[in-house]
């Protein structure tokens, strides 16, 4: 089987035209300013999130910024890269890495809860749906960007899930058999549709979602009915 632990236990102005890359770019080795990177990501965002991606240019985002455009071409190469990084950086924000890390004597529906919990209160909030829309344009079918997005987003998520979901059924406390890739992904898409129910739809549509009160209880029954279908009844002691 495949190794799947890759990084351990998802009003408008008028566009700017398109910005042709610099032919000077920074020389080899030199330092980059972390302020000024987070910076660009941070303009990026919203600035992608305002007018689209086609209707974003680098200088605006160097604008917004307050640095050069060849910085920002120096930190991110062209505009999908810098687009691919402000989706990871956000994701990686709300649902961070260090979730889906071995961790201490952690009771696996707990540390369900816990992703459950950040991956709910991202993909409900108005910064993602946002993005969604954006990328359910008719402008955007079939560009690269959608997938550019996916990968860096709700495909890294899938991703970690997965491996967490491999080790701890390596460790006994989830039933999958055989465990395999498509086994283990198939799991964790299922358990993050359930995560989003229907609200999340509902969302998209501009209709209300879940009430905030009602959330503890949604996400307890998904991951409650997630173990039902992979899980053990004595799982042993936990490690991972």
């Amino acid at each position: 089987m495949n190794d799947l632990r890759s990084r351990g236990d998802s009003g408008s102005g008028p566009a700017s035209p398109h910005t042709s890359k610099p032919s000077s770019p920074v020389g080899p080795g030199r330092p980059k300013d972390p302020a000024k990177r987070a910076a660009i990501l941070e303009a990026a965002r919203t600035l992608f999130l305002q007018h689209g991606f086609e209707g974003v240019s680098m200088d605006q985002i160097a604008a917004v910024a307050t640095v050069s455009k060849l910085t920002v071409y120096s930190h991110f190469g062209d505009k999908e890269k810098l687009f691919s990084a402000a989706v990871a950086s956000y994701c990686e924000q709300q649902v961070p890495h260090a979730l889906f890390e071995r961790s201490s004597r952690v009771e696996l529906r707990e540390r369900l809860l816990q992703i459950a919990r950040a991956f709910h209160a991202m993909a409900s909030s108005p910064e993602a749906i946002a993005a969604l829309r954006m990328l359910s344009t008719p402008q955007l079918a079939g560009s690269p960007v959608v997938g550019t997005f996916w990968d860096a987003g709700p495909g890294r998520i899938n991703q970690e899930l997965t491996s967490l979901l491999q080790r701890r059924a390596e460790d006994g406390e989830l039933r999958l058999d055989p465990i395999d890739e498509a086994g283990l992904s198939r799991a964790a898409s299922q358990l993050l549709a359930l995560l989003k129910g229907d609200a999340h739809a509902r969302l998209l549509l501009g209709l209300d979602g879940l009430a905030e009160d009602d959330v503890p209880a949604h996400l307890g029954s998904a991951v409650d009915m997630f173990l039902r279908a992979y899980g053990v009844a004595d799982p042993p002691a936990v490690t991972t």
